[in-house]
């Protein structure tokens, strides 16, 4: 049974006991919020010995780090290096979108190195193999799609993106909307080219009961995916990503019904006006499913710099109710990132979700922030490195300038001292 099934049962799991333990919550909570569905339990029974994390509602807000080889760099030994950075710099899941060299090897090892959630989407490889089989993306069969997703659920996946949501209703409300960037999103291009080349109807949606099993079968948590999102801060909010939420949000409630988790891919280009909107709008359309967004990028300008521009827009997200952040690295926009990209893109995302747990949590969340100020009144260094979101950078720092930087800390803090010793 889906941790679905058995929360709506009243059946309290390991999963759920675990992800309590690690909120600070009572276990109770986290069934109910399953059984509402405003919480998902990535966790495909094929998979055993990691750790399980919850996300949604009422929980911290996770940090997913993506990554994968291309059929340019297919390097199986950079991808491990890769992905040992993130999960080092404390990514919470991981997704692999490899499209080149041995993909399925490359699965294979990120779901045995990493000890946290892994995702994918089976799209790519799909569109990849049908490129081999058949010369061109469009000449996909409908099948080759589902044994893909079957393939890599009976595999381990814990959650996949899967773009069921594309459709001619959605394709229509773009045609005469007068967006700058179209489709933006890889596995929506490669639904939206099929769709256009055959005219029919996206099988991922048409056949979207034969995901539920597949899903339902291995309890692979559906993340709904944003084929439609916009791929500029000017095309927030039109009507044709609109659609695609209402769609979503009927899909949400086939899940349910079906016993099948499933949260609700967002955009990432979002101009901070419109952050609260887009999460309110998509949080009302899906039914308080969990809200998985990339960044958000409020601006498009900083081309090498946009982990800190995504860092920007997911402070906004997560205190306006986003529950699970996608990652942005300095190569966005740019290329493929290396393990320095990737390392500041997950620190840069904690950072972000943090601040916006403060603000979205208050006390409950801010109690470390307390303890490192007062490490810091103490000039406790060893507190200080524990506590930091990069304790490596913290501990490089405190070594480089042992001598001089402590010096000059200690004539600035005389007056502290002073003051602390009259108050």
């Amino acid at each position: 049974m889906t941790q679905l099934i058995q929360a709506k049962e009243g059946i309290i799991t390991e999963e759920m006991r675990e992800v309590a333990i690690n909120e600070k919550v009572e276990a109770e909570v986290i069934r109910e919020g399953v059984a509402e569905g405003r919480i998902v339990i990535p966790a495909n029974i094929n998979r055993k010995d990691r750790e399980y994390m919850g996300i949604g509602s009422g929980l911290r807000t996770k940090v997913n780090a993506s990554m994968g080889a291309s059929l340019d760099y297919p390097d199986m030994e950079c991808e491990k290096e890769k992905l040992q950075a993130a999960l080092d710099a404390g990514a919470d899941a991981i997704m692999d979108l490899s499209t080149g060299g041995d993909i399925d090897q490359i699965r294979k090892n990120t779901l045995e190195i990493a000890n946290v959630p892994v995702g994918t989407v089976p799209i790519y490889q799909a569109g990849i193999k049908s490129i081999d089989k058949y010369g061109s993306v469009v000449e996909m069969e409908p099948e080759d799609i589902f044994n893909e997703i079957e393939k890599q659920a009976k595999a381990g996946v814990d959650f996949m993106a899967i773009h069921c949501g594309m459709t001619l209703e959605v394709l229509a409300r773009l045609k005469n909307e007068g967006r700058f960037t179209d489709v933006v999103s890889r596995g929506g291009g490669f639904l939206t080219g099929w769709m256009l080349h055959h005219q029919k109807e996206n099988p991922l949606y048409t056949q979207y009961d034969r995901v539920l099993e597949i899903a339902k079968k291995y309890d692979v948590t559906l993340s709904l995916g944003d084929g439609i999102r916009p791929g500029a801060v000017v095309d927030s909010l039109d009507r044709a990503q609109v659609q695609g939420l209402l769609i979503s949000g009927e899909l949400v409630q086939r899940a349910r019904k079906a016993g099948v988790q499933a949260m609700v891919e967002g955009p990432g280009h979002v101009p901070l006006h419109h952050i609260e909107t887009t999460i309110q709008v998509q949080k009302e359309l899906c039914h308080n499913a969990p809200f998985f967004v990339l960044g958000m990028l409020v601006t498009d300008v900083a081309a090498g710099y946009d982990h800190i521009v995504a860092a920007i827009g997911g402070a906004k997200s997560t205190w306006a109710g986003a529950d699970f952040v996608c990652y942005v690295t300095p190569a966005e926009h740019l290329g493929l990132p290396n393990t320095e990209d990737i390392k500041r893109g997950v620190i840069a995302a904690r950072i972000a979700t943090h601040a916006g747990d403060i603000a979205k949590y208050g006390e409950r969340i801010s109690k470390s922030d307390l303890k490192m100020t007062q490490a810091r009144v103490k000039e406790d260094w060893q507190t200080e490195a524990k506590l930091a979101i990069n304790q490596e950078k913290v501990l490089a720092k405190k070594k480089l300038n042992e001598e001089t930087e402590i010096r000059i800390m200690n004539d600035k803090a005389e007056p502290m001292k002073i003051v602390a010793e009259y108050l």
